[in-house]
């Protein structure tokens, strides 16, 4: 299957994100009763308020969620992304699988749990992933030129993060290359650089491997054809 990339310029990028995650989970839970997906931290969370908004009543309440990546830290520190979530005070959603939970005490075996149930739960794959991009061009916590990108399997121990905290678990670039469509933010002048890269599908970039990205950005366009 040819990748696709479809780039949505709006002064709104965390509701045109969320017009279309709601509108594909809709889709998926219309089809067989729940959507799996998986979620960010950090700013892209902006978008979940707005989801909710958008979703026929009752779809949230099926859907499976987990998360794109994960600091191995409490659920209660301000650098976990499930944290961040529940501190969103949003309606829980149908069931949640952790990639890093606080009883979890031995990455590979909270990275063996995580697959085991990720299996279980959610027959190995996703449907729909929401997605922030890091100003070096990183997804979840696949960083270019790392290690990581390589890993197998449905989820990676990060020993080495660049970017602090250095503990972190991701899924693997397999599940995200896998799940039909990612919906990725990118906001700020900050991301120009790493969208550039994004949209020039430069080798590398774990996003170029991604089937069908949709990218909602309040960037413009000038200098992406720059080499």
């Amino acid at each position: 299957m040819t990748p696709t990339l479809e780039i949505v310029r709006t002064p709104q990028p965390s509701e045109a994100a969320a017009e279309r995650l709601a509108r594909a989970i809709a889709r998926v839970d219309a089809q067989r009763g729940a959507c799996r997906l998986a979620i960010p931290g950090g700013s892209a969370l902006a978008v979940l308020p707005h989801v909710l908004k958008d979703l026929p009543q009752g779809t949230w309440s099926r859907v499976q969620l987990t998360w794109v990546d994960e600091r191995c830290v409490p659920v209660s520190e301000p650098d976990s992304n499930r944290g961040a979530f529940m501190r969103l005070g949003l309606p829980p959603p149908g069931a949640a699988l952790p990639l890093w939970a606080d009883d979890d005490d031995d990455p590979a075996r909270a990275v063996a749990r995580f697959g085991r149930e990720f299996v279980r739960a959610f027959a190995g794959a996703l449907d729909v992933a929401l997605l922030g991009l890091g100003e070096d061009g990183h997804v979840a916590s696949l960083f270019p030129g790392h290690a990581a990108l390589q890993a197998a399997g449905a989820a990676v121990f990060v020993a080495d993060s660049p970017k602090p905290p250095a503990r972190r678990m991701s899924l693997t670039l397999p599940v995200l290359r896998a799940t039909p469509l990612a919906v990725m933010m990118a906001a700020g002048a900050g991301k120009r650089a790493a969208l550039r890269r994004v949209i020039r599908r430069e080798a590398g970039l774990p996003t170029t491997a991604l089937a069908y990205l949709v990218i909602a950005t309040d960037i413009d366009s000038e200098g992406e054809s720059d080499e």
